[in-house]
């Protein structure tokens, strides 16, 4: 049976699973749910996700929700598949001291964007485009302290990234690849240069790299 995925198509958390599909060349079956009309706060979805919310796989009959759980399940599973070493599991890279430093790393790099980087990317697009979405009002001082907040975080990426071409070593992992849908809505909808390559070349660098993947290109304007 081949995967389902179960989303909403311009959803950002949605298309950051679908580019990990197609990063590991696993065959997807998108099904829509239409969060305007609440499908995904009916029964049958609370079956697949208990706190109503999007997306969420169906793998054979294994259930996983959370858009960052489905991407690590689907890279552990299809690890001899599509692109390499998208995770660093101690159970499949050996528990040598190299190895260990390896998966050390990418959890680390993993932290770093959910901790330091997409709260407030996510207040930034939350002040500058979902509240006007809902017809609210922009709170402009939240908005430029989450902004200043977001351009220190970055300051730090330049100097991580001056040492090595991705934040987990010299190879991309889903660490890099979780920062696409926020960072691309930040550049297109609020029209913010959020790596300014005069001021950080070596983040202008990597993001160059993630943002031209074939596999974003392929989901970037929806799944």
């Amino acid at each position: 049976m081949v995967l389902k995925l179960y989303g909403e198509h311009m959803s950002t958390k949605t298309r950051s699973v679908a580019q990990i599909c197609i990063e590991k060349d696993v065959p997807f079956e998108f099904v829509q749910v239409d969060i305007n009309a609440g499908e995904q706060k009916q029964p049958e979805n609370i079956a697949r996700h208990p706190f109503g919310q999007l997306p969420v796989i169906d793998d054979n009959g294994i259930l996983v929700y959370e858009s960052r759980a489905c991407a690590r399940y689907i890279a552990a599973k299809y690890a001899a598949q599509g692109t390499p070493g998208l995770i660093a599991l101690p159970e499949t890279t050996g528990r040598d001291a190299e190895r260990m430093a390896a998966y050390a790393a990418f959890e680390q790099a993993a932290h770093v964007e959910v901790c330091s980087f997409e709260p407030w990317a996510y207040g930034v697009a939350w002040e500058r485009v979902f509240k006007i979405r809902r017809g609210l009002k922009t709170d402009e001082a939240r908005l430029q302290e989450n902004v200043q907040r977001l351009e220190e975080k970055l300051d730090v990426y330049e100097g991580i990234l001056g040492k090595q071409a991705y934040l987990a070593g010299d190879h991309v992992t889903l660490a890099d690849l979780f920062h696409l849908p926020l960072s691309t809505m930040l550049e297109e909808r609020f029209e913010m240069d959020v790596f300014k390559p005069e001021a950080r070349p070596n983040v202008a660098r990597w993001w160059k790299d993630i943002s031209s993947r074939p596999s974003w290109l392929a989901v970037k304007n929806g799944v």
